[in-house]
């Protein structure tokens, strides 16, 4: 039996004029591209789980509309974005009209399960880990069920598989990506991350994070690796052990976290030494009113409000650029925003920059908020879940102000001039940093 693991691959802006814009002027969507680019190290960990009864393949469907022929096979487990979930359906769809069987898993289908359970054989619900053993056995056995559910369960990730990277044609991309570690004790209200799929967050024991790394080198020996992490580093003692032990590895990697990383000084050395090469934060506002209150359990962006700036220079002091996120449309900022972001931007010294619009994710508290009070300009348009495209009313503009403005922000950021300019700020403060280490090193 032949189970294809396709992933939906691509992520592109619904407005005409974004992905006008992503398209000739470099920068703009960037991220969104990175991510687009990555392989699904959730099928490749589901992969690794499969029994060798079983002969797996895996295949990327950037754009549904371009794939002349589907992959062949008996069982097609298929993953995707929200923004492409309808894509998936349609595949799912046109799979079981030729009698193959389909399974759907994922942050969506978890989120809507009765509406993903039309369009396939079987769901996976919450962490793939849990139900993917009992429904590969129960193929086997010529009997699937309908849903796979995690049913209270967690995963412990001391048993996490080895993610099937063999499967990849690794010369197709630019990073590759292991897991160190699952959820994160802040609950933002717009989070759409793993926290969705488990309460806890846990990490992944050291050694078999090294494992995988040594496991892609094998495939290629100087990989960039980027840590797919809701926001690493917030346990203290593992992600120092995890450094030191990347450190022997030879690698150059990128991952999220949060500002706390610069109250560190340790730690900014040992992600410098186990080659750090960037790192996104989300700041998300450059207003105090624009953050305040956009995480559940306590306000504890805000009270980082007022260091953001030194912050932002501690990590790059230590050579770690720093791409600094922002998202606009947020309840406490209204079109000063715009400026305001610009001009962080410019005294900030930030390497990157990535702005996005507020989304309401489905299954976040912020969806089921704005859907209670009427803010939700059409519900279900999940092709609009992009992060560029605006879905809801903004508190203090109206969606199309919100929607031009994001486009008039994205050419002056992302102009040449401003992108050299920014990392020509970012590497001469490198050099710098390099310098007076190493005049530190001596005279000790």
């Amino acid at each position: 039996m032949h189970i294809a693991f396709i992933a939906m691959s691509g992520v592109r802006a619904s407005s005409p004029e974004l992905n006008a814009i992503g398209m000739t002027m470099p920068g703009f969507v960037e991220r969104s591209k990175v991510i687009a680019s990555l392989p699904s190290l959730g099928l490749l960990t589901l992969a690794g789980m499969t029994p060798d009864s079983f002969e797996i393949s895996y295949h990327e469907v950037p754009d549904l509309r371009k794939l002349e022929e589907l992959p062949v096979c008996d069982v097609a487990a298929i993953a995707s974005f929200s923004a492409q979930i309808k894509d998936a359906y349609e595949l799912s769809d046109r799979y079981r009209t030729l009698g193959v069987r389909t399974v759907l898993g994922g942050l969506h289908v978890t989120a809507r399960p009765d509406e993903a359970a039309r369009h396939a054989d079987a769901i996976v619900i919450g962490e793939g880990e849990l139900g993917w053993p009992q429904l590969v056995a129960d193929l086997s056995a010529g009997s699937l069920k309908p849903v796979y559910a995690a049913d209270g369960r967690e995963f412990n990730l001391a048993d996490a598989p080895m993610p099937r990277f063999d499967l990849l044609d690794i010369d197709r991309y630019n990073r590759i990506t292991i897991q160190t570690q699952r959820g994160c004790p802040w609950r933002c209200e717009f989070c759409a991350a793993s926290i969705r799929l488990t309460p806890l967050y846990k990490i992944k024991p050291v050694a078999r994070v090294i494992d995988e790394i040594r496991e892609i080198k094998k495939l290629w020996p100087k990989p960039f690796i980027e840590f797919a992490d809701d926001n690493s580093f917030v346990h203290r003692r593992h992600a120092k052990e995890l450094l030191r032990a990347v450190a022997d590895e030879d690698i150059r990697w990128f991952t999220e976290s949060d500002v706390s990383i610069a109250d560190d000084e340790e730690l900014l050395e040992l992600m410098r030494e186990a080659g750090c090469a960037e790192v996104l934060i989300g700041l998300e506002s450059p207003t105090a009113a624009g953050i305040e209150g956009v995480e559940l359990r306590r306000n504890w962006k805000r009270g980082r409000f007022d260091r953001y700036l030194t912050a932002i220079e501690r990590v790059q002091s230590h050579g770690i650029a720093v791409n600094g996120c922002f998202v606009l449309g947020l309840d406490g900022d209204g079109p000063e925003v715009f400026d305001a972001v610009a001009d962080f931007v410019q005294e900030s010294g930030q390497f990157d920059v990535q702005i996005t619009v507020l989304t309401p994710f489905p299954g976040t508290p912020m969806y089921d908020r704005f859907l209670a009070d009427g803010r939700l300009l059409e519900p279900e348009a999940w092709e609009r879940c992009t992060l560029f495209d605006v879905n809801f009313r903004p508190k203090h503009m109206s969606p199309e102000v919100l929607q031009h403005n994001l486009v008039e922000l994205g050419r002056r950021l992302y102009t040449e001039d401003e992108r050299t300019r920014r990392r020509s700020a970012f590497h001469e403060h490198r050099r710098r940093y390099l310098r007076e280490t190493r005049t530190r090193r001596i005279s000790a």
